[in-house]
């Protein structure tokens, strides 16, 4: 499988193109506010308790209180509301939103200026890799705090917070593999339910106390910073945990479009959760013993066990969401070439988005339930939420400088003024997280670091294979001149997967070497992954016969798309393909190379080692590209890096 840029252009798929259907407003809508907010809608379950009795506690008092309320207030505003919201959700790849598809939209603008290539490829990569330590701590720390309701609702039932919290991540992976399809249906219901209770319980509350609005002027949070300095500063370690889940608005942009997810979040989840989180504030001051748990508090005693249960659902929304990102983000590192081949399964026939990865989602489940089981409480894991996301939140701001000036072409001096407004802020929510490194923030930096050696280790390993490949490989033309005249040829169609460099495939020359025959018809087939999100049916195919019946055919994919390779030769026309396809007269030949790790030069031995591991490890082509087990040749060899 290859990857390349595509710089022509292609048509847009967004919502309508990808779900296969077109989707009223409304329906995405609902859709947007089940999916995309889940993680950012959980957050006043820890986020003020945090601030206050977490690792750096405040006085509650009228000072800190309307402080905290108004950096929490305006660091929404900003890196939600304004950078993500407004600025970077404009920058699409061809609708789809994240880290690599912004990846992939500036190595194609900036397609001839290595240094630029280079930078933007790691950023982006780096990006993605510190996401699966997000996406490990998520789910622990939204059930976890969901579930320690328990202790203020029915205190006596504090011993099985933490069992049934895991009895609970431990169904929510079990059913990964059915698909959220069938569930789905109640996530947007469910999370508009969840948000009218935040707005509602914190109407309530605010009325008992609506001075508390004040914190709304700025001058407040300039007011705590200004007295308490260190303090203040330490305390945006915590107050960071309000914005966390603002890179989903992004990255779930291709799933419904901008215009619903900016619509749900203005109209809906930004009052929603200001209510609440001032609603939390007045409380606060009325009631400072209510300071071990907030959130529940707000509500009547009464309506404590219902309160847990609804939490229980928005988290365990909230951590679907995560993990299928989590998905979705390693298929396209796949298709980009940054991941070995995985078993890829689609649970369902119309979403294309519904995918299930077993290997990832039981190594995502063991980390989960191993974090609850070692930090038991949602305090202990807030001190390692925090330090993935800010840095991810850099990156992006850096990324999406780079698409301002080089492919928005906006004016210079005004773009670097927003732009470092935008890092200082990043930059003060990185430092003062960095406090927490040594008490469980090193956790998502080591996941991060780990996987990115992972991705960089694989892409450039394919690199020198590929050389070493190309660099022995025999000129078809010059193949095929030399033996199809004195070969004894046999009926069917016989497949070749092959390079797009042209050589000859090792599967041929074994096969001809070991059976001394050619099939009537030749294929030499290449699978390309373009760097957009989809490429329409009539542009997937290209088709070139070399002469003697043998033909040279490229299937195009976008890194969304699924790279089933039999049913996009069926669904191909004649025209296109040069032949006809006869799928009970194909037989596909495989190549399975086992890398062998030298001294040449290239990486250094302990990634070489690595990367044949990897090679080892991932799927079949087989697997991956669908085929029929029944029609499969494999033939292997021993490639020396």
């Amino acid at each position: 499988m290859q990857s390349r840029s595509e710089t022509a252009p292609i048509a847009a798929h967004g919502p309508a193109d990808a779900h296969g259907g077109k989707s009223s407003i409304f329906t995405l809508f609902f859709g947007a506010i089940g999916v995309v907010f889940g993680d950012i809608g959980t957050s006043p379950l820890y986020t003020m308790k945090e601030t206050f009795a977490g690792p750096h506690p405040l006085a509650l008092d009228r000072l800190h209180v309307y402080g905290v309320l108004s950096l929490i207030f305006w660091a929404v505003m900003c890196v939600v509301s304004i950078k993500y919201v407004i600025i970077i959700m404009r920058a699409d790849n061809r609708g789809e939103g994240g880290s690599l598809a912004l990846l992939a939209l500036l190595r194609r603008t900036a397609e001839g200026r290595l240094g630029i290539v280079r930078l933007v490829s790691v950023l982006g990569v780096f990006a993605a890799a510190l996401f699966y330590g997000d996406s490990m701590i998520t789910p622990a720390i939204s059930v976890l705090s969901a579930v320690e309701g328990l202790e203020v609702a029915a205190p006596q039932l504090h011993y099985a917070v933490v069992p049934l919290t895991i009895a609970i991540l431990v169904g929510l992976f079990l059913v990964q593999r059915h698909g959220s399809a069938s569930i789905g249906v109640l996530f947007g219901p469910v999370m508009t339910l969840w948000f009218g209770m935040l707005a509602f319980l914190g109407v309530m509350n605010i009325g008992q106390a609506p001075d508390v609005l004040w914190a709304l002027s700025p001058h407040y949070a300039l007011a705590f910073i200004m007295q308490d300095g260190v303090i203040a500063f330490l305390a945006l370690g915590s107050v960071v945990l309000a914005v966390t889940g603002a890179e989903a608005l992004y990255t779930d942009m291709g799933h419904f479009g901008r215009l619903p997810i900016r619509l749900a979040w203005y109209l809906l989840v930004l009052p929603a959760l200001m209510l609440n989180y001032f609603g939390q504030g007045a409380l606060l001051l009325k009631h400072p013993e209510s300071i071990e748990n907030p959130f529940f508090h707000l509500a009547p005693a009464w309506a404590g066990v219902p309160m847990v249960i609804l939490a229980t659902v928005a988290s365990v929304i909230a951590s679907q969401a995560v993990i299928s990102g989590a998905f979705s983000v390693t298929r396209q590192a796949i298709q980009l070439g940054y991941l070995p081949r995985m078993n890829i399964v689609h649970t369902s026939e119309r979403e294309i988005g519904q995918i299930y990865i077993p290997a990832l989602n039981w190594t995502l489940a063991v980390f989960v339930i191993a974090l609850v089981l070692g930090f038991q409480t949602s305090s202990s894991l807030a001190s390692a939420y925090g330090i993935a996301v800010t840095g991810t939140m850099i990156i992006d701001t850096v990324l999406i400088a780079m698409v301002m000036l080089l492919l928005w072409k906006w004016a210079a001096k005004p773009t670097i003024l927003l732009i470092a407004f935008f890092l200082f802020i990043d930059l003060s929510f990185f430092l003062a997280n960095s406090t927490k490194i040594l008490h469980g923030g090193w956790f998502p930096l080591a996941v991060g670091i780990a996987i990115f050696i992972l991705l960089t280790t694989w892409n450039y390993g394919r690199a020198l294979l590929k050389a070493g490949l190309e660099r022995d490989a025999i000129p078809v033309e010059d193949f095929f001149a030399n033996v199809s005249t004195r070969i004894t040829r046999v009926p069917g169609t016989a497949v070749f997967l092959a390079s797009v460099s042209g050589g000859v495939p090792l599967s041929l020359l074994h096969n001809l070497k070991h059976n001394h025959v050619l099939h009537e018809r030749v294929v030499l087939l290449s699978v390309i992954v373009d760097e957009v999100p989809f490429v329409p049916a009539d542009r997937c195919v290209e088709s070139q016969e070399i002469g003697g019946n043998c033909f040279r055919v490229n299937l195009h994919y976008g890194y969304m798309q699924a790279t089933n390779i039999p049913k996009t030769l069926a669904n191909a026309r004649y025209d296109q393909l040069g032949f006809f396809y006869e799928p009970m007269r194909i037989s596909y030949f495989l190549s399975r190379k086992t890398v062998i790790p030298s001294s040449k030069p290239g990486m250094s031995l302990w990634r070489e080692k690595l990367f044949a591991w990897m090679v080892r490890s991932s799927a079949t082509p087989m697997e991956f590209f669908c085929l029929p087990v029944n029609r499969v040749v494999e033939l292997g060899g021993q490639v020396e890096i």
